[in-house]
């Protein structure tokens, strides 16, 4: 009879907490399923939108442009009617070309530098005749017996009225100038050269009369070549100065070997006329 309260009161604790863990169950489902039940009911939720517009197009946006953009042919593939035409049409520039000075130096030596000087006109060929036949005319003072003219009458017949001359030429010729020029400088090539005058060319005035003789990789490789035609025309290089020009075209730096200290457009094309009369590349320019 001991035993029995003990064995009795075991299984009513276990009875508690079965009950206990049966009413937690049903509390839990109950609370799961209020909150399975009122999310159906709100929906999914929504994030709200930023206010503004998300990307903002910048006024120039720069880059280069695509290939056969604003074509009519794409009118017609996007909207199936044709674009109408353009109030205005512009042709597009030239590209941009090497100025004569800027040529490498195998084309420079094929083509022909000498420019031949504008005939003057006529009116002033008359002047330079009439000047020739001023200095031409004997006074008769000078000791000199000239024979008297035997006038024939005008009822003789014959040519009445002698036909008008032609008349002179009125320009140099600056071949023949710039050969005599080229035989002097190659009777005084030979003799020693003096030490060259380098001369800034940003201190050049604009239009100033230059010739230049070649453009080059390098100062040095211009200094060189300054001295070999210094070299070989000793005359023709007396009282000029040298300049070198830095340039640069298509990514390639480069530099421009002039030459100045001429009197105007005539002289330095006589220059070049005797230098390229002996194989020498030589081009007339001016200071910009």
């Amino acid at each position: 009879m001991g035993p029995a309260p003990s064995a009795s009161s075991t299984q009513r604790l276990m009875n508690i907490a079965g009950a206990v863990s049966s009413v937690a169950l049903v509390i839990g489902l109950c609370v799961w399923g209020y909150k399975l039940a009122v999310r159906d009911i709100q929906g999914v939720p929504v994030v709200r939108a930023v206010e503004g517009p998300a990307r903002i197009s910048p006024e120039d946006p720069g880059g280069e442009l695509a290939r056969h953009v604003g074509l009519s042919v794409n009118a017609v593939a996007g909207t199936g009617l044709t674009a109408p035409g353009p109030d205005e049409v512009t042709l597009a520039p030239d590209p941009p070309n090497l100025a004569g000075e800027d040529l490498p130096m195998g084309e420079l030596v094929a083509t022909q530098a000498v420019a031949r000087l504008p005939q003057t006109d006529d009116a002033s060929a008359e002047d330079l005749a009439a000047e020739d036949d001023d200095m031409v005319m004997i006074d008769g003072e000078d000791g000199v017996d000239t024979p008297d003219l035997e006038i024939i009458a005008a009822s003789v017949p014959g040519v009445s009225r002698s036909p008008r001359p032609l008349k002179r030429p009125g320009g140099r010729d600056l071949e023949a100038e710039a050969a005599a020029m080229a035989v002097a400088a190659s009777f005084g090539g030979g003799a020693a050269a003096a030490a060259p005058v380098e001369i800034d060319p940003g201190s050049l005035s604009e239009g100033t009369r230059l010739v230049q003789l070649g453009a080059f990789d390098s100062p040095e490789l211009a200094r060189a070549e300054w001295d070999r035609v210094a070299q070989r025309f000793g005359s023709l290089m007396d009282g000029k100065q040298r300049v070198l020009q830095e340039a640069a075209s298509g990514g390639r730096d480069f530099w421009r070997l002039r030459v100045v200290g001429f009197d105007d457009v005539d002289s330095a094309r006589r220059f070049c006329a005797a230098l390229v009369a002996e194989g020498s590349n030589c081009i007339p320019a001016k200071a910009r």
